[in-house]
């Protein structure tokens, strides 16, 4: 598969969308002169649904791109970020490209003003997380021009390229391995799920193949906010209280999944033997607790590593064809999982 260069929009393609002049056009999306609030409205909505873009260093260089990488994330709180952006680093580091970082909070609505920006000073390319954008998102990056990969996740339909893991896969191994290992009575704890994508597909994989061996989840909870080892703390001690039958608990990430095990390990409860415990991102952290927690690999350094390659690759004129990159997550049974 070769990915043919689009032509950049222009002024005219706006004008011609909106029904008014070029130099009306250039006036709103430069929110100057006088223009009517009925035109300015007419010409963004035309700009937005085109996916337009206004170049800010049109004339300013021969080759109209600049040599940066735009890299767009979520969060720098969450730990699996600072990792990829390593990955990302290491590859560009040589080439003379250079990651500028933007951050979404996993808001459509800011992910579309941060691509907005980027886009608008002509990177070299685009590293985003997630397939997941909106309508306008899609717009912009597809009209880009420019080399685009959306990392972390391959369950979908990349606009260019997506590097990553399956993570309805993930959902699957860890509840495979479970249900070998001869728990039946399981609670789930993550983050609300209708921004972050990610997790609802694990859950999706996960619940869908406990449904075919005839279990259900026994208990859930979900909350918003940053992971944190004190909110795993508490939405375990609450949920063994409601629930103390429970014979295993499948955390979406490893910081709550720190947090409940550490409070069982207080309570004086047998691991794995009496309640056994699973997360997922294999973050360092987890080689400081008293006990191996079982949890998965999500590859975060090597997906930054390939986005990167790949950015690095198109820019120097060199192309595989290769839409999606799917790594393999690697499951760590740890102190928490009984080995089937």
């Amino acid at each position: 598969m070769t990915h043919p260069p689009k032509r950049p929009l222009t002024l005219r393609d706006v004008s011609e969308a909106s029904g008014v002049s070029e130099m009306t056009v250039s006036r709103v999306l430069r929110n100057k002169g006088d223009v009517s609030e009925a035109t300015r409205t007419k010409v963004r909505e035309a700009a937005k649904r085109l996916g337009y873009v206004p170049n800010k260093i049109a004339g300013a260089l021969a080759s109209q791109r600049v040599n940066l990488v735009a890299v767009i994330i979520p969060s720098l709180k969450n730990m699996v970020f600072p990792e990829v952006l390593s990955g990302i680093s290491e590859v560009l580091e040589d080439t003379g490209l250079q990651p500028v970082v933007g951050v979404t909070d996993y808001l459509p609505e800011k992910e579309e003003k941060v691509l907005f920006e980027m886009l608008s000073w002509r990177p070299s390319g685009v590293i985003i997380a997630g397939l997941e954008h909106t309508e306008a998102s899609r717009a912009m990056l597809a009209q880009s021009g420019i080399p685009v990969v959306e990392i972390m996740d391959v369950d979908g339909e990349p606009v260019d390229t997506c590097v990553g893991i399956s993570h309805r896969r993930a959902g699957r191994m860890m509840a495979e391995a479970i249900i070998n290992a001869g728990y039946r009575k399981i609670g789930f704890m993550g983050t609300k799920m209708p921004l972050d994508h990610r997790a609802r597909k694990r859950f999706e994989g996960f619940t869908r193949t406990l449904a075919k061996a005839g279990i259900e989840i026994a208990d859930q909870e979900f909350y918003s906010g940053g992971s944190a080892l004190a909110k795993g703390r508490e939405m375990t001690a609450a949920m063994l209280e409601r629930s103390p039958d429970l014979d295993f608990l499948y955390y979406s990430n490893d910081m709550i999944g720190a947090g409940g095990l550490l409070y069982l390990l207080e309570q004086g409860i047998d691991i794995p033997g009496q309640v056994g415990l699973a997360a997922f991102n294999g973050v360092e952290l987890l080689d400081g607790l008293p006990r191996q927690l079982a949890t998965m690999d999500a590859c975060r350094r090597e997906i930054g590593q390939r986005a990167a390659q790949v950015i690095a690759d198109r820019h120097g004129g060199r192309d595989t064809g290769e839409s999606v990159h799917s790594l393999s997550p690697t499951l760590a049974y740890g102190d928490t999982l009984r080995r089937p």
